[in-house]
Parts: C-alpha cells; sequence; structure tokens
C-alpha cells in the first residue's frame, strides 16, 4: 500500500527562476540570483486505500542543487529568494547565488547549460505503520547567456 501511495505521488518539475531574468543576458562579475518557483517547492501528498486499510504518502521538497553549466555546482537548503529592488543591484543572494567569471561565448550555442535538481524527502503512514522512501528528486534545465560588460570612463 505504500508503495502505492508513493508512486502515486506526482513531483512538480522545478521551475527555473533567476535575476537578471533568464532570458536577459546574465554579466560576468555580478551576482545571479537563482530560486524555484514556490508552486514547484510545495508538499505533495497522496492517499492509496484498500479493504479500509488508508496509507498517505507526502514528499517535501528538502534542497535544490545547482549545475550552473560553467563547473560551479550550488547546493541551496530551500528554494532560494526571489530578487527584489529592496536588496540593490549589487547584492548577492542571501541564499542561493552563483557568480560568473567567464562569459559563455565558448560553449555550444553561446550558452550555459543550467540545471536544477531538487530533492525530495517523502514520508508515508498508515495501518499504525510510518517509514521513509529516499532518493526522490525532478530536474529541470535551461540555457543561460553570460557576456562581459566593459566600462569605458570619459574625463
Amino acid at each position: 500500500m505504500a508503495q502505492e501511495a508513493v508512486e502515486q505521488l506526482r513531483l512538480p518539475r522545478p521551475v527555473i527562476r533567476t535575476s537578471p531574468d533568464a532570458d536577459f543576458t546574465q554579466v560576468v562579475h555580478v551576482p545571479t540570483w537563482m530560486w524555484v518557483q514556490a508552486s514547484s517547492w510545495e508538499p505533495v501528498s497522496e492517499t492509496a486505500s484498500v479493504d479500509g486499510v488508508t496509507v498517505t504518502a507526502t514528499a517535501r521538497p528538502r534542497k535544490a542543487v545547482w549545475s550552473m553549466g560553467d563547473g560551479a555546482s550550488v547546493v541551496c537548503q530551500g528554494p532560494g529568494t526571489p530578487y527584489s529592488v529592496r536588496f540593490g543591484a549589487e547584492s548577492s543572494s542571501p541564499d542561493c547565488g552563483h557568480t560568473y567569471r567567464r562569459a559563455s561565448l565558448s560553449q555550444p550555442g553561446g550558452e550555459y547549460r543550467v540545471r536544477v535538481r531538487v530533492t525530495w524527502d517523502v514520508s508515508w503512514h498508515g495501518a499504525g505503520k510510518s517509514g521513509v522512501v529516499p532518493g526522490m528528486s525532478m530536474t529541470a534545465e535551461r540555457s543561460l547567456s553570460v557576456d562581459e560588460v566593459q566600462a569605458v570612463v570619459i574625463a
């Protein structure tokens, strides 16, 4: 029964958000904020019943591991913090960010392939018993363009 309840769980695919927005170019040496959209970071439950015995499985997101495409990995213990202007443009994310050191121009398509893997803790209970199912995760990918910006000072 527990296995059936766990198999019915439909974990959401993480929705990647960044600041600057992923549709725009990231800038070398400027902090990139990453977070998983709130709607894809919520507990999910399913119940299975047979002959009056009911078992409920609940999955809770635990951490997000980001592969940034430039060889760096970032482990975030939550969904990350969405950027807000109250932080200031030069601020690093308080819990989930990365600063690129090289442009992505030499990469295939001129972009870094960014991946986030969200790990879920799954527990079940019913019929006077309970347990844990390890190792469930969901992954999402997208491309980020990263470029350098040169400043010219005219006196």
